[in-house]
This record gives structure tokens, C-alpha cells and sequence, in this order.
């Protein structure tokens, strides 16, 4: 019986022949802790199967969510960030974006395509939060103006998808500016009565939220988006008051009158669909 017999104890396995799980295969939500396969959570959008929880995303997570077979034309895609004020914090403004373009891949902080959507022409302007925390810059505002002006042009409905921390510090009144020009170019869209939806995510605040994210003929967004101008703690040490529960969430926002409805990632391209030919 000495099979039943442990001679040795534990298991020794050699170094060489330890396997470990792949990094990438398994995603943790931040929000409820649970485990979700990376390819599950591909799958329902980027949202958690348990708890909803809405992960933050880029525009190419979007416009392969809406756009028809991830086929799009991509508007003025080459357009770089300039240095108007020869700006220097802990590193040259150049080379800041340097950086960040070697790190994302991206140009700037938003990009903008035309497509189909459900078999609808649309023109997305989608921002990504990975770009100097999707700061509103002269390229993000020249971007979206012109998307705006190609939209009036050829009469189709525009989408702006909002993720931004707010004005571009390091272009100061350049990136002010921005506020006015957008807002003036979708007052022209409105007077042709083309269409605008402006769907805010986590997070929508600043300068981005007192212009553009907030004139939409249709202003949506998705569950639990922080949404506000300035921070929760800015304005508590303003007031000098304890702000009240859920304070700047999209319920909270959309309960005092400020969103038409908020609709969950995975029903985003259908709610659009229907929106947009209850608008013809």
C-alpha cells in the first residue's frame, strides 16, 4: 500500500516547467471587484456583467460600436497641436504631446469620422480621455468645427461623444476660445435643423460641459457618468457645504432636468437608430 504513502512533502515542481496565467485574460471591475473573462467584457461593450459598471473607453471602442462594420472615413485625422504660448510645466508643451501621441497613437484628443449607422449617415466626433485627460485644445475645437460644418454641408445628423477633464491649461484663452467657436457652429446646425445629439461619459466637466456637451438637441448620456463643471470638492470648499448623495452623477443630473435620458452602452447604437428616424 505505499502508494497511499506521501514520501515527500509538497509538490516540487522545477522553475522551468511553472505555467502562469497570460496577463489579459481576465478583467477586474473597479466597482464591484468581480472577475469577468477580457473576452466576455469585449463583448457586453466594456461593461461589467455584474454590477453595469461602464468602463471607460476610446473613440475606436465607439466607432466600432456604431458605425456599420467599423467602416467610417476618418475627418481631418493629421492635425496637430501647435505651441501658441511656448508653454513649460515639468516638460515642453512639443514634447508633452510628443509623448502622449507616441503612448496612444493618437493626434489629438478627439477624432471624427462619417459613416453609417444602422444603414443612417452620421458624423461622430468622439473624444478620448487618454489624450492629456481629453483636455479641450485648439485641435479638439477646430476638429469638431469642422465636423460640425461637414455635417451642415451634407445634411447629416452629428454625434458628439464627450470625455474630458475640461480646457487645455497649456493653451489657456487659445483653449477658451474653443467654447465660443463650437457653440456658434452649432447654432448654424440648428438653424438648418440638422440634428444633434450630444451623449456625455465619465467624465464630462469644465469647459467642454458649459459648451458643446450641453447643446444638444438631445443631450444623453450613459449610467453613472460624472457630469458637472467643477469638481465635487471645489464646490464643497466653495459653499462650504456637504454636497448631497451622488452629487454630479448622471442620475443625479438627469433628476434636476439637465438630460433628456441616459442610455446603457450596449443599447447605445439602437436608441440612436430609433432617435434619429423619429427625427426625419
Amino acid at each position: 500500500m505505499s502508494w497511499f504513502i506521501r514520501k515527500e512533502k509538497g509538490i516540487n515542481t522545477p522553475t522551468e516547467m511553472k505555467r502562469e496565467a497570460p496577463d489579459g485574460l481576465w478583467y477586474q471591475c473597479p466597482n464591484c471587484k468581480k472577475i469577468t473573462p477580457t473576452r466576455e467584457h469585449k463583448q457586453n461593450a466594456f461593461t461589467c456583467p455584474h454590477c453595469n459598471y461602464h468602463e471607460k473607453v476610446g473613440s475606436d471602442v465607439y466607432f466600432n460600436l456604431l458605425f456599420d462594420d467599423n467602416e467610417f472615413i476618418e475627418l481631418d485625422e493629421n492635425l496637430v497641436s501647435g505651441d501658441p504660448l511656448g508653454f513649460v510645466d515639468t516638460k515642453a508643451y512639443p514634447d508633452r504631446i510628443k509623448s502622449t501621441m507616441k503612448k496612444t497613437g493618437l493626434k489629438d484628443a478627439v477624432r471624427t469620422g462619417h459613416g453609417k449607422m444602422n444603414g443612417l449617415d452620421l458624423v461622430i466626433a468622439c473624444m478620448d480621455f487618454s489624450f492629456i485627460g481629453g483636455s479641450m485644445g485648439s485641435v479638439v475645437g477646430e476638429k469638431i468645427a469642422r465636423a460640425i460644418s461637414y455635417s451642415l454641408e451634407k445634411k447629416i445628423p452629428f454625434l458628439m461623444i464627450s470625455k474630458s477633464g475640461g480646457a487645455r491649461m497649456m493653451e489657456a484663452g487659445f483653449s477658451l476660445m474653443q467654447m465660443a467657436k463650437t457653440s456658434a457652429r452649432l447654432a448654424q446646425l440648428s438653424e438648418a435643423k440638422v440634428p444633434y445629439i450630444s451623449l456625455l461619459t465619465d467624465p464630462t466637466t469644465g469647459g467642454v460641459t458649459a459648451s458643446y456637451a450641453m447643446l444638444g438637441d438631445f443631450n444623453i448620456s450613459e449610467p453613472e457618468a460624472l457630469i458637472g463643471f467643477a469638481g465635487p470638492r471645489v464646490i464643497r470648499e466653495t459653499i462650504g457645504k456637504d454636497l448631497p448623495k451622488g452629487f454630479q452623477s448622471a442620475e443625479f443630473v438627469l433628476e434636476h432636468g439637465f438630460l433628456d435620458f441616459i442610455v446603457d452602452r450596449k443599447d447605445l447604437k439602437d436608441k440612436l437608430t430609433s432617435l434619429l428616424n423619429m427625427l426625419k
